[in-house]
Formats: structure tokens, C-alpha cells, sequence
């Protein structure tokens, strides 16, 4: 995918760009968007591995977060997305609360917790996603939930997004990674 590519990125904010939604989703896009929430940990784990405090500190980018918030950022809203699929799958369209992530990213927590405690759970969260994501049938795909301030959202839309937020993130720690020559 020509947006993934480091040297084509030219708003380090949306190194891949931003999310576009298909006009209508297909198998073929479930199965990727799956394929991608699979492959995260390794790939999350692999762009942060052998970076040293200071480089965990370093923001992705000028007035962006710390490599350590992106991947605790990666875990909270991974973890909140599972959440709102079971209760899409579980009850009629119910209504699910927005979160404030910029100020999650600036709790205590996030600005010194280990990034492994982060990638153990995103590791546990997917795993047990694409489980979920690979027994649904039509019908539960087109089951959804209703934002607080996004709006009505089936699961196949939610999936695609974060598949597309999965690729985000690894984007800008690799991004940051090659700027810097890490």
C-alpha cells in the first residue's frame, strides 16, 4: 500500500492517511482488516523493539505523543474497541461513551509504565479479537453500536478503522524511527 510508505508521508500527523471507509465493505475487506488487527502485536512490538528510554520518551513528532503514550494510547482504545464490539454482538444497537484520549495519554500511568505492559495486553486483546472477528456471520457484521459523538457504527465500519488505526500508530513510530536513524 502506497500510503504506508515512509518516504510518501507528508503529514507525519496521518503517515498513512487518514481513514476512508469503502462505499461497501466486502468479505475481502473483513478478511483484511482481521489479517491486520492479527498481525499488530508483532508489528507494534517490532517498532518499538530495542529503542532505550530516551527514544521511548521521544514524541513521533513536534507537540505529538511519546512513543511510550502511543503504545499505551494503542492498548486503552484497542481495549475500548473490544468492549463496544461485545455489546454491539449482545444488545440492540446500544449507545457506547467517547473518552477523551488525549487526556488519558496524560495520566500518570501512561508517562512511566512500562510499554511491555501495554504490548502483553494488546497481544491478549487482539488474540481474543480476531478470535471474535473470525466466528461472526453476516448478520452480526452489520450489527453496531451508536457513538456518543461518532454516530451510528456497524462492526464490519469499526473493524476497518481499527485495522487502519493499527497501521496509524506502528506508521508513526516507524516514521519517527527512520527520521531519527534508529
Amino acid at each position: 500500500m502506497a500510503a504506508d510508505s515512509l518516504t510518501e508521508a507528508p503529514d507525519p500527523r496521518f503517515p498513512i492517511g487518514d481513514f476512508v471507509a469503502p462505499e461497501s465493505i466486502s468479505d475481502e475487506d473483513r478478511r483484511y482488516a482481521i489479517h491486520t488487527l492479527a498481525e499488530m502485536p508483532e508489528l507494534l512490538r517490532e517498532a518499538v523493539r530495542h529503542l532505550d528510554e530516551e527514544q521511548i520518551n521521544t514524541p513521533y513528532r513536534e507537540g505529538g505523543w511519546a512513543v511510550r503514550q502511543v503504545v499505551h494510547h494503542v492498548a486503552d482504545s484497542h481495549s475500548t474497541a473490544v468492549f463496544r464490539l461485545r455489546k454491539a454482538l449482545t444488545e440492540d444497537w446500544p449507545v457506547v461513551p467517547g473518552y477523551d484520549e488525549k487526556l488519558f495519554a496524560e495520566l500518570a500511568d501512561v508517562k512511566v509504565a512500562p510499554v511491555e505492559w501495554s504490548l502483553e495486553l494488546i497481544e491478549s486483546v487482539h488474540a481474543r479479537w480476531v478470535m471474535l472477528l473470525q466466528t461472526l456471520d453476516e448478520a452480526q457484521w452489520k450489527r453496531g453500536f451508536k457513538h456518543e459523538e461518532r454516530g451510528p457504527m456497524t462492526v464490519e465500519h469499526a473493524t476497518l478503522l481499527y485495522a487502519w488505526h493499527s497501521r496509524h500508530h506502528v506508521a508513526h513510530i516507524n516514521h519517527l524511527r527512520a527520521q531519527k536513524g534508529w
